[in-house]
């Protein structure tokens, strides 16, 4: 993936997908305006930005509809951020060390159609954030703590084999959990069970609106083993 994104800077050189700003997909300029998450979400969520926000709206929809891949990699960044914002409580308060990182997965018709999945993408992009994280600690002795968190990628345990009405054309709350009742399971079960079971899970996600997709995810894998789980959205 790496060599791939070295190949299309130099073929498509990157400009800020809002202020075209040449070598950044999504310049830090355009995304220290954005406004932040306000609408109240579950406690265990944790959501970077305000949906509503038009230049939030539109690198997501670059992502996700347009093959904006390298957008990724920023909201990676500001994610795995906050993700060692929070885990610098949780991992005293509430023992959350060692997670295991997992994406929202796409069913195989939406997988098929889009050709990838954009929580995947995010996922992969954290992990190699927190590598050179903890490369870097190892090498500066003068590091008298570490700013990265023992984490694994597994996106081959949750699997969604149900294709529902997608979340967005659902206006009413209650609907929305009812299309989501059942559309996730765990692939292998007595081997993934194994991977996870006393295990603290991070879920990666684009956007949550009700929260009824993480709650879902959250449900099944709290039924398969998970010790503690929460989730991580670029917005709300």
């Amino acid at each position: 993936m790496r060599f791939l994104n070295t190949i299309l800077d130099i073929v498509f050189p990157a400009r800020c997908v809002l202020c075209g700003k040449t070598g950044v997909d999504l310049c830090r300029e355009c995304l220290k305006d954005a406004r932040g998450a306000e609408r109240e979400s579950a406690k265990w969520i944790f959501p970077l930005y305000d949906y509503r926000d038009k230049s939030i709206k539109k690198s997501l929809w670059l992502l996700k509809y347009k093959g904006r891949k390298r957008l990724a990699s920023v909201f990676a960044e500001n994610i795995y951020e906050k993700i060692l914002e929070e885990l610098s409580e949780l991992s005293v308060m509430e023992n959350f060390i060692d997670a295991i990182l997992i994406p929202i997965p796409l069913s195989r018709k939406r997988y098929r159609e889009r050709g990838f999945n954009q929580a995947e993408l995010i996922c992969q992009e954290i992990i190699e954030i927190n590598k050179k994280t903890n490369l870097r600690d190892s090498v500066d002795t003068n590091t008298h703590f570490s700013d990265s968190v023992n984490m694994q990628l597994e996106n081959n345990i949750l699997i969604k084999p149900k294709d529902t009405l997608h979340q967005a054309h659902i206006k009413d709350r209650s609907t929305r959990l009812k299309n989501m009742v059942g559309t996730f399971a765990i692939k292998n079960e007595a081997k993934s069970t194994d991977l996870i079971k006393g295990k603290n899970v991070i879920l990666i996600d684009d956007i949550t609106t009700t929260g009824a997709t993480l709650s879902e995810a959250r449900k099944v894998l709290r039924q398969a083993g998970a010790r503690k789980v929460i989730a991580f959205t670029v917005a709300h």
